[in-house]
């Protein structure tokens, strides 16, 4: 029987709040350092792992952890989740996105439908246009190949296909995938389409609307503009649009489309990147075999997410420490840290990821909690991070735990040796220097040159950011954000918090307002 417990209720919580604190730079420093380094780490999917050993933790410390996932049945409620039971209370849903790429478990029948064998459907027709597309079957009204793609949506819309297309872009290039360029617009700011509008030929482009209710006002509002543009070309819009939505949305029968894929309320915006709202995109991009590579990566790290034994489930370990460092140690925000630019915009990502999902107030009852619940996530790729912000995470009055990501090799196979290393040499001895300066610190007999270190961090590294790479790296923190909620008794699957301001703009656009809103409305002459 699942219990769900707020996390001040279980007698685990209590006995974590007792563990003596881990001095971490004497577990860096000590004799015992390079073994610790060792002993901390966990294989994940597709060649990566997670390294854990300048985080605050001791083998004390990793026994409450495990005492904890047992009590809060981790591995139970990931379980009932997969499964399709209703854990969205906030909306009464299910939530199936580990469905995209794979079946966990029991087979998933809502609305008298298979729901694996629905998205595997929708996935392989995605793929049939994509390659009559990159074929020619598929053509402008000229008989010309299209030769780019862009997608019209806004939040889960577009932050991770984005965040994915970038960290894959020039790993296409380089290993001859790359079928079409890819933008993006997302911006009800008028500048941001007319900057993409701007910088393509729309005669040689296809546009992917990407709204799962057919209303969102920032995308048809986008729509619009992109249709106005194709129309003053004299050229046909329907002819060069295509919609990913819901079955029941004004766009899922609409004429204005060369053809709509499909998604259902199962898939939460921000869980969106593995099915249709990324696998167009992706696969238009690089070819439909290089985002099943990508659900691959995806899926096989789903299956460790499965492991009840929290040593060896990587993403319930990273939350269980997250949880410690919140709850215990009091730390309030994390930084990604990823030390490759293909990931320039996946902290981005994490960031609606982490924060849309776990920034709750009220437990899955609507009831109040006592507790700290999710931190705060910036972050941009190293190494720019060290001349921008890394002052105030080295020496600031706030401890801020990182999250890390590096790989081995480069995507794009060129580099150049510069004073007896590559390029790609300094960006990993980078990564490790900033570890073990974060961690360790340096004492100095002038205070503005000391540097207190216990600034804990983690890493996941592999060889190279390859599409089964990123996806174990996505299905990973969209694990680790999952594991969180459960154990701070929140639901991580709705988003009331996104809602209001909607609300209020419509009411604004209407002249319905009055009081402060009035006032502002005034302000800003709408």
């Amino acid at each position: 029987m699942i219990r769900w417990n707020n996390l001040d209720t279980v007698a685990s919580y209590q006995e974590l709040l007792q563990t003596a604190p881990v001095d971490l730079v004497a577990a860096m420093t000590g004799e015992n350092g390079a073994q610790r380094v060792q002993k901390y780490s966990i294989p994940m999917a597709a060649g990566l792992s997670y390294n854990y050993a300048a985080k605050q933790v001791d083998d004390a410390v990793l026994k409450a952890l495990v005492k904890l996932a047992e009590e809060m049945q981790l591995a139970d409620k990931f379980e009932v989740l997969y499964n399709g039971e209703v854990v969205n209370t906030g909306e009464q849903r299910r939530v199936l996105h580990h469905l995209t790429r794979g079946q966990l478990g029991e087979a998933v029948v809502a609305d008298g439908v298979d729901k694996r064998s629905f998205y595997a459907e929708q996935q392989q027709k995605i793929a049939d246009l994509a390659n009559q597309v990159h074929s020619g079957k598929i053509t402008n009204a000229a008989g010309e190949k299209f030769t780019t793609v862009v997608q019209i949506g806004i939040g889960g819309s577009d932050l991770g296909p984005r965040a994915m297309y970038l960290a894959l872009e020039n790993w296409a290039k380089a290993n001859h995938t790359f079928k079409m360029e890819a933008r993006f617009i997302s911006n009800v700011d008028p500048d941001d389409a007319a900057a993409v509008l701007q910088t393509i030929d729309v005669a040689h482009s296809i546009f992917v609307l990407v709204s799962k209710s057919g209303t969102t006002l920032e995308t048809l509002t986008n729509e619009s503009f992109v249709k106005d543009a194709l129309k003053n070309a004299g050229l046909d819009a329907s002819k060069h649009m295509i919609a990913v939505t819901s079955e029941t949305s004004p766009l899922a029968k609409s004429d204005d489309y060369l053809a709509a894929f499909f998604m259902d309320d199962y898939i939460g915006g921000r869980y969106s990147s593995t099915s249709g709202v990324g696998g167009a995109v992706l696969s238009l991009a690089f070819g439909p075999e290089v985002f099943a590579r990508f659900l691959e990566g995806a899926a096989a790290e789903d299956q460790l997410a499965k492991n009840r034994e929290v040593l060896n489930n990587p993403a319930m370990l990273d939350a269980l420490i997250g949880v410690y460092e919140r709850n215990v140690l009091g730390y309030q925000s994390t930084a990604v840290l990823p030390y490759s630019q293909a990931l320039s915009r996946f902290p981005a990502h994490l960031q609606q990821l982490d924060m849309e999902s776990n920034g709750k107030s009220v437990n899955r009852f609507g009831e109040p909690v006592n507790y700290s619940t999710g931190p705060a996530i910036f972050g941009e790729p190293g190494t720019n991070g060290q001349h921008s912000f890394y002052q105030l995470l080295h020496q600031g009055t706030d401890i801020i735990p990182l999250q890390f990501v590096g790989f081995q090799k480069n995507q794009m196979g060129r580099d150049v040796v510069i004073e007896d290393s590559t390029s790609q040499q300094k960006l990993c001895a980078n990564v490790a220097a900033q570890i073990v300066a974060f961690a360790c610190g340096k004492a100095d007999e002038n205070r503005n040159k000391s540097f207190a270190g216990g600034r804990p961090s983690s890493i996941i590294v592999g060889e190279q950011l390859t599409p089964e790479a990123l996806g174990a790296l996505l299905s990973h923190f969209e694990n680790k954000v999952m594991y969180q909620g459960f154990v701070w008794n929140i639901n991580s699957f709705d988003q009331e918090g996104v809602q209001l301001g909607k609300v209020l703009a419509k009411k604004v656009l209407a002249h319905d307002t009055d009081g402060a809103l009035k006032a502002y409305s005034d302000l800003l002459n709408i």
